[in-house]
């Protein structure tokens, strides 16, 4: 199916305005976990790779005056940053969230880990997964808290460590279509049994016949979750086929924005055992993915949840990144005001010179007379 551009699917802020607010925020906690929710610009000026930040820090922070707020700190007249009052007061509603939510946070882990081909995951994956998955940064530092017992931290190959999920009884383990479709009447459990997939066409976009036939040939071929093993399958069949695609469907349906760069995607191939050209299948279904080429990078999108918001149930951080995202606007309105006013000012001091100027220029005339 031809790629065609949507402009709803580009313009919708919480998720491409992600990719400026992720190194923001991971500032902005690091400050939060100060006591005064200050911290001198010594403290993170030699830090900008871990925040993924390329230019200097100090000048960053003053890029975003609605988080930041700069004053000269009591020691050496230091350069120190904090936190604004509306920035502090979203942090609070933030932290209330994650304590809130912390059970559907650790299912959403746990969902993940289940899906790779040993259930078991490198915490440097997990780690890179956090901002998608919703999880705080410190979520697995404190693991007697956040995870239950069917967690436990196992030792893998090339020496990393890694999370494993065990002991999680037998009750089966569905996938969101396979809710969905159990609601609907159309799946009873069976194995094998097919499960056809949402269809959102892109507008102005009429399918070719041959399309329009293979298309309903593959809703009919059995399905098979994302929790389900799938060693058996053939990669280069109908069946592999269509589990990669469900088993996209699933991830992107647990993340925050239901979306994410397709290059970190692509990372996940060795765990989750998914073909090399994995990517075809957002390029192959576009009745179900958007590709998105907006900041420079490439954002797979799963329509579902924005087409049908009684499919996939809105992640509890949501509404919370959609608040910093409006925080986040209104940088540029303060950074723009600043900017006229220096203007202003400037042009004032220029007309008290030229005032100045006339006034001596009267003065040497008056004494030659």
């Amino acid at each position: 199916m031809k790629w065609k551009k949507d402009s709803y699917f580009d313009s919708i802020e919480r998720i491409h305005k992600s990719v400026e607010l992720k190194p923001i925020l991971a500032l902005k906690n690091v400050i939060a976990q100060e006591p005064s929710c200050s911290i001198p610009i010594s403290a993170i000026s030699k830090r900008g790779l871990e925040f993924d930040i390329h230019i200097k820090v100090a000048r960053f922070l003053r890029q975003y005056p609605s988080f930041f707020e700069e004053f000269t700190g009591p020691l050496y007249s230091l350069p120190w940053f904090k936190l604004t009052q509306e920035a502090i007061e979203i942090d609070r509603e933030e932290k209330r969230v994650y304590e809130e939510c912390r059970d559907d946070l650790r299912e959403r882990l746990k969902r993940f880990v289940l899906m790779s081909k040993e259930k078991v995951l490198p915490l440097k994956i997990i780690k890179g997964m956090e901002w998608y998955l919703g999880l705080p940064s410190d979520f697995l530092e404190h693991f007697e808290v956040n995870l239950d017992g069917s967690f436990r931290f196992v030792e893998m190959e090339d020496g990393l460590k890694g999370l494993a999920v065990e002991n999680i009884g037998e009750e089966k383990v569905l996938s969101v279509l396979q809710r969905n479709a159990m609601k609907r009447g159309l799946y009873v459990g069976e194995p094998m049994e097919p499960i056809e997939f949402p269809f959102f066409p892109q507008k102005g976009l009429r399918l070719k016949r041959k399309i329009d036939h293979w298309f309903n040939d593959f809703q009919k071929v059995p399905y098979v979750s994302a929790y389900e093993d799938y060693s058996h399958l053939d990669p280069d069949s109908d069946v592999g086929e269509k589990r990669v695609v469900g088993f996209l469907h699933e991830l992107l349906s647990l993340f925050v924005e239901h979306s994410a760069q397709r290059k970190k995607l692509l990372c996940l191939k060795k765990y989750f055992r998914l073909p090399q050209k994995v990517h075809r299948a957002f390029e192959r279904h576009t009745h179900l993915f958007y590709l998105s080429l907006r900041n420079n990078t490439c954002t797979a999108i799963l329509k579902e949840p924005f087409c049908d918001k009684y499919a996939i149930e809105e992640h509890p951080l949501a509404r919370v990144r959609e608040k910093y995202i409006k925080l986040l606007k209104q940088s540029k309105v303060i950074l723009k005001t600043r900017r006229l006013k220096n203007q202003s000012d400037d042009q004032g001091n220029l007309g008290k010179d030229l005032d100045c100027e006339d006034e001596e220029r009267r003065e040497r005339a008056d004494s030659s007379v």
